[in-house]
């Protein structure tokens, strides 16, 4: 499969597979705290068999064209991802997202890799409108948004529920018109 450079530090996006259930497990046993903060992504993840599971959904996903999951790599150790959460082609959307484990934030990683993601989505897929839905406290995931030059459209007030609290929501997007243009 393919392996995408992201610069001259080690950095790649590789597709995220079945086979690399381990690697994914150990992975989140490395951040589980620090990526639980504000997401549940791969809270469900106990085993090699249920990090199979949570991957292969996603492969489901691509094979429908519907979404899909890819790692970041750093000097050939898994550290985290991007994600198509939702993929719909036909409508012109979809919903980007990502997560990280600690040791690895700070570094860009996530901004490369989307901006990768990204310039597939619209200029090979046609797609019109990439939504971010992070929550108002996630200051690191709302700082790619900005970085990728997203526009913030607005914020579901109490729209999601963590960990037992209501959170509020922010969506931002970007255009396809907009894209590469400094927006």
């Amino acid at each position: 499969m393919y392996a995408i450079s992201l610069g001259d530090d080690g950095a790649e996006l590789r597709p995220l597979e079945p086979w690399h259930a381990e690697q994914f497990l150990a992975h989140l046993d490395r951040g589980r705290e620090f990526i639980g903060q504000h997401i549940a992504f791969g809270a469900n993840v106990k085993d090699a068999e249920s990090a199979r599971a949570l991957i292969r959904s996603y492969a489901e996903k691509r094979a429908a064209d519907s979404g899909s999951l890819h790692g970041l790599w750093l000097d050939g150790t898994l550290v985290g991802g991007v994600l198509f959460r939702t993929f719909d082609a036909e409508g012109g959307t979809c919903e980007v997202g990502c997560w990280l484990e600690p040791g690895a934030s700070g570094r860009g990683l996530v901004t490369r890799a989307m901006r990768v993601l990204i310039d597939w989505a619209i200029h090979v897929r046609g797609i019109r409108r990439v939504e971010w839905v992070a929550s108002s406290e996630n200051e690191a995931s709302l700082n790619v948004a900005r970085r990728l030059g997203m526009q913030r459209d607005g914020v579901l007030r109490e729209a999601g529920s963590y960990r037992g609290r209501r959170q509020d929501l922010e969506v931002w997007s970007v255009l396809a018109g907009e894209w590469g243009t400094g927006v």
